[in-house]
């Protein structure tokens, strides 16, 4: 506390001294700048030690707080260990009795808060707290990093354009000869919704951050295998450059655009083996997640953990995603990749249409993560002996695999499809009750359960809203009953030829959206959860001030200025050479299609 009193006297100074030099510059009297400056300066830097103060103080606070609610679990756990000491400790783990109820530090932030007002806010208290707040870059120096995520984000922009174009001009000329249509296009579209996952996940990390919800603490993460919404978008960029590259070259290959050095092929399989890569390395952030993975699966095996639940709710909506990853192991080992582009097309492929792929490996993907999610439930249930929620919450993914079995196993209900026109078909009501009803339960407790909203004395929201505007919830409510019953949709698997199956045109469309929905999800979701921990007694979750955390995020080295725009000049010259032999290549093409007599 003694640490304040400099700021005091100097701050009261220099401020005067500001003051007055504003004042004789306004009655005409000459100021000398220099004099100004000084005092400028030395106002700005006690700005600036106050609030590492203000942050010292608050992580102080937190510390004692996490500090005294651990102690006080110990002391629970040893009271229901040692039964002869059952009680002796309440008396001892009262919170004034170990930490004076943190009012020393409390006193000492709201001591600094308040001469931070009045030196620099106006006496505005609200304005100071808002200032002392510590944000990204508040020191002088630049950050090359975001000169090289700007120009890779402009470099992906570009690729993705060059996709799309190829897209339209493909229909537009051919009729027929889109990326859409190739042979491997079910490769791509499981790498694509794996790498869309990535970037929901570090735009999840952005706005948890961003809105201080502290994730890691409620998904009880290791601090240092954590990766920041910059350090995630880093390497998610370079993942996507890979990925449209290779989808581009893929494109251009089979439509004989390129030299045939590579066959078109070859392409898929590289992105398979890049996909690999990127989900074993780097081991320190990786092997946490397979681990997690691992729990998940394992299910009921193991108590499920917050995070775990969020993971299997996750694998819930990746149900497209596993259906290509299944696709594409059959199609790399099955060597189909090596086959020319048009014998492949022509022929197919036999294993996609054997019975144990059609009837019993995409339906089994279809329904095992719901069965997971489903014994999770069953398992929080049996640990806690509470049936609402949790059995309310296995009701709900029985309903999913019903939907699923019912569009599975489509051909009996289809055998008793009336021969006449006009009878009715009591078995595509039945599936029809069955679908909207899920998708309306499933939206009812995503309302009100899983982001705690419903609350009529707060116009349908909670009482605390830590997102900024309240259209937000309203907007994530309207998306979410939407996109439920196209998720419904979804769990019917493909090519089961049901009346009701989504087509596979949509399919990258309908996996793209329900991944957002999720993401949407995941707001709403640890936001409530945040609210509950808080409003709990004895519960707690540390201030997540530091929108950029410093524990693992700045252990590595960052790219100079010289070597970002060494390398900025590097890309530019491959972009130069690409573009001049695309071309010459497409000229040759003109040539030779004029040559042959078209």
């Amino acid at each position: 506390e003694t640490s304040l009193a400099p700021f005091e006297s100097n701050t009261s100074s220099h401020s005067a001294r500001i003051f007055d030099a504003a004042a004789d510059h306004e009655s005409g009297e000459l100021v000398p700048d220099d004099n100004l400056r000084t005092h400028i300066r030395a106002a700005d830097s006690i700005q600036r030690a106050l609030g590492d103060l203000s942050r010292s103080i608050k992580l102080l606070h937190n510390f004692s707080i996490m500090n005294y609610i651990g102690f006080v679990k110990i002391c629970k756990k040893y009271d229901k260990a040692c039964s002869r000491f059952n009680g002796k400790t309440k008396d001892v783990i009262k919170e004034a009795n170990i930490c004076n109820d943190s009012r020393e530090v409390e006193e000492l932030d709201t001591r600094v808060e308040r001469a931070y007002a009045s030196w620099f806010c106006d006496d505005d208290r609200r304005e100071a707290r808002a200032q002392l707040l510590h944000k990204v870059n508040d020191g002088l120096s630049m950050d090359w990093s975001q000169l090289r995520l700007g120009y890779r984000l402009g470099m992906c922009f570009i690729l993705l354009l060059w996709v799309c174009w190829d897209c339209v001009w493909g229909l537009v000329n051919n009729g027929h000869s889109t990326i859409g249509g190739r042979n491997a296009f079910p490769v791509f579209r499981a790498c694509g919704g794996l790498l869309m996952l990535h970037w929901f996940w570090g735009l999840s990390v952005f706005v948890w951050t961003r809105n201080r919800v502290n994730y890691i603490f409620l998904f009880d993460l290791n601090p240092e295998t954590v990766n920041s919404a910059r350090s995630i978008f880093d390497d998610v960029v370079d993942e996507t450059l890979v990925f449209l590259v290779l989808m581009l070259l893929y494109y251009k290959a089979g439509a004989n655009s390129i030299p045939n050095w590579i066959p078109a092929g070859y392409f898929p399989a590289l992105l398979v083996l890049y996909t690999l890569f990127c989900l074993i390395f780097p081991l320190k952030t990786r092997l946490p997640m397979w681990r997690t993975i691992f729990e998940v699966i394992t299910s009921p095996l193991t108590s499920p953990t917050f995070f775990s639940s969020y993971v299997a709710d996750v694998f819930t909506s990746m149900i497209k995603v596993f259906q290509d990853m299944a696709w594409t192991v059959c199609f790399i080992f099955s060597l189909d990749f090596l086959q020319l582009e048009d014998i492949s097309r022509s022929t197919g492929h036999m294993w996609q249409h054997t019975l144990w792929y059609k009837n019993f490996l995409i339906p089994l993907i279809c329904l095992l993560p719901l069965w997971i999610r489903f014994n999770q439930c069953l398992r929080k249930y049996l640990d806690t002996g509470k049936r609402f929620p949790n059995l309310a919450n296995a009701f709900k993914y029985a309903m999913s695999q019903t939907v699923t079995l019912f569009g599975a196993f489509h051909p009996l209900y289809q055998m008793h499809r009336p021969p006449e026109r006009g009878t009715v078909n009591w078995f595509q009501l039945g599936w029809l009750g069955l679908f909207v009803s899920s998708s309306l339960y499933s939206f009812v407790w995503d309302v009100f359960s899983d982001w705690g909203l419903g609350s009529l004395e707060h116009g349908f929201l909670a009482g605390r809203l830590m997102y900024g505007h309240r259209y937000y919830y309203y907007l994530a409510i309207v998306v979410d009953i939407v996109l439920r019953f196209m998720w419904v949709l979804t769990l019917v698997p493909p090519q089961s030829g049901a009346s009701f199956e989504f087509p596979q045109y949509l399919a990258a469309v309908s996996m793209l959206l329900e991944l957002m929905r999720r993401t949407m999800w995941g707001f709403f979701r640890l936001e409530n959860e945040h609210r509950i921990r808080t409003d709990a007694k004895h519960s707690f979750v540390p201030l997540h001030f530091d929108t950029g955390h410093q524990h693992k995020y700045n252990q590595g080295k960052e790219h100079v200025g010289f070597r970002v725009l060494l390398e900025v000049g590097l890309v530019a010259i491959v972009l130069i050479v690409v573009s001049i032999a695309s071309v010459i290549a497409a000229q040759r093409a003109t040539r030779d299609y004029s040559a042959g007599g078209h």
